[in-house]
């Protein structure tokens, strides 16, 4: 520790031991949170049960392809990205009982699977269900 530091915390200690208060320079602090932080891009899509997309950034197209089942096309490529998925209610309409469950996969650089379903529903066939969505999509450098 060179003699400038020494001096510097001998201050603070004499400080603080008398009641006083020490200002600290964060500077150093908010360059090693800059260093780390890194550019992200973000990607989203609101998404009716009829697969309508609703609104949406960074989104080309919807398909609907079977009960429960939609690819998403986006523009970015979905290396480094975290997928996450919820169901909407689009302001209390949808019938769903009980609980509801989103599967979002990546089929290819640019495309991703949802799969919506009903697991408390009575019959097999209510399990795959349409629900509506959201998707957001955030990608790393």
């Amino acid at each position: 520790m060179n003699a400038t530091r020494k001096l510097a915390l001998g201050a603070a200690v004499a400080a603080l031991a008398i009641g006083g208060s020490v200002a600290v320079s964060t500077a150093s602090a908010g360059t090693r949170e800059a260093a780390h932080a890194a550019p992200t891009t973000t990607v989203w899509a609101k998404v009716a049960a009829n697969g309508q997309l609703l609104g949406s950034s960074g989104v080309s197209a919807v398909r609907k392809f079977g009960t429960g089942r939609y690819n998403i096309d986006v523009y970015p490529d979905l290396a480094n990205c975290a997928l996450l998925g919820t169901i909407n209610t689009n302001g209390g309409t949808d019938p769903g009982p009980g609980s509801s469950s989103i599967l979002v996969g990546k089929v290819s650089e640019k495309t991703l699977f949802i799969r919506t379903a009903t697991p408390s529903g009575t019959a097999n066939n209510v399990v795959d269900s349409d629900r509506p969505f959201s998707v957001t999509i955030i990608c790393g450098a």
